[in-house]
């Protein structure tokens, strides 16, 4: 705790489980450390009793605990919990890692109170405020997209790189319109906001991903949906279907809901695309680099099966615009 008193943080302390949930009872915190194993009621049983409850069913939860194994940080996740770090660790990790969740909470906030705002004013002025909560809800979008960029291995050329093929493809397509054009070129950015929610040993993995680790992986689909879910706004939507569907593939074999062909949303097949051949294009972790010609011809064999085959045939009579958006950006 004294990691955190010098970073000039307010907070209170429990000794165990119970006296945990009598504390949260009487203040308002915007997030929660928790320890797994504790007397008489652990960090686990204290977290479903924390998501149960209508008053602290929004604040961030994140474990700390010696327990390293799969399991253990699967149920972590699986309860709610929106981070798992694991003992003994670094206190400026702890520090950076507390920052970001705060930060994302606060953004998650500011979202809530703009919506409840901004619907008290529309009775007055419509169309004005329709701009506000438009160029609102962007703002939320980059505020997200700079937690993203400090938490996983996204970089802001990426991101950029990712909207702007987005927004081509979309735009060669017949059967989407000017605004859906608009709406993947702001959402696209969110594509892998959930993350940050992974454990930064299995994100930042040099190696193959295990069958488990790989599970865990995956759920940064489903987290995203979680809570992008919850608003109706366009753009927030738009992002929602995109963190939610752009790892689906056409012929059924994808995640999480192994969706196929038309089922899958337009958003979330232009993105796939976009998202795939930056990541092919550019060095990873667990890669490097491909040539542009290597990149297409991958997209191009993967028609019908990964990818929406009537995108990749747009994809390819494009080819050199693509080559341009991926080399200039």
């Amino acid at each position: 705790m004294n990691i955190l008193k010098e970073d000039n943080y307010n907070f209170s302390f429990a000794t165990n489980g119970e006296q945990a949930l009598e504390v949260v009872k009487n203040k308002k915190f915007d997030l929660i450390l928790l320890d797994i194993m504790m007397p008489k009621i652990n960090g686990f049983a204290v977290c479903e009793a924390l998501k149960k409850d209508e008053m602290t069913k929004d604040i961030p939860v994140i474990f700390l605990s010696a327990k390293a194994d799969i399991d253990s940080i699967t149920k972590g996740f699986s309860l709610g919990g929106v981070d798992y770090i694991t003992k003994p660790f670094h206190s400026a990790e702890l520090i950076a890692r507390v920052k970001n969740h705060l930060e994302l909470y606060r953004a998650k906030t500011l979202l809530e109170q703009n919506n409840i705002d901004l619907n008290v004013k529309m009775k007055h002025n419509e169309e004005r405020l329709l701009s506000e909560l438009e160029k609102g809800q962007k703002e939320i979008i980059y505020i997200l997209t700079e937690i993203m960029e400090s938490t996983s291995d996204e970089t802001g050329k990426h991101i950029r790189r990712v909207a702007l093929i987005s927004q081509y493809l979309a735009y060669l397509h017949p059967s989407l319109d000017e605004e859906d054009v608009k709406n993947i070129f702001h959402a696209s950015p969110m594509h892998d906001i959930g993350k940050i929610t992974i454990p930064r040993e299995i994100l930042h993995k040099p190696d193959r991903l295990t069958e488990q680790e790989f599970e865990v992986m995956k759920t940064h689909t489903t987290n995203a949906h979680q809570v992008l879910s919850k608003y109706k706004r366009k753009i927030i939507q738009a992002a929602d279907i995109i963190a939610y569907q752009h790892h689906e593939k056409w012929d059924g074999t994808g995640y999480p809901r192994g969706l196929k062909a038309e089922e899958i949303h337009p958003y979330g097949r232009v993105v796939a695309i976009a998202d795939v051949l930056d990541a092919l294009t550019h060095k990873r972790v667990y890669k490097e680099s491909w040539s542009f010609e290597e990149s297409a011809k991958y997209i191009i064999a993967n028609k019908g099966t990964h990818f929406d085959p009537f995108l990749v045939e747009l994809f390819e009579q494009n080819l050199q615009k693509f080559r341009e958006l991926i080399e200039e950006t």
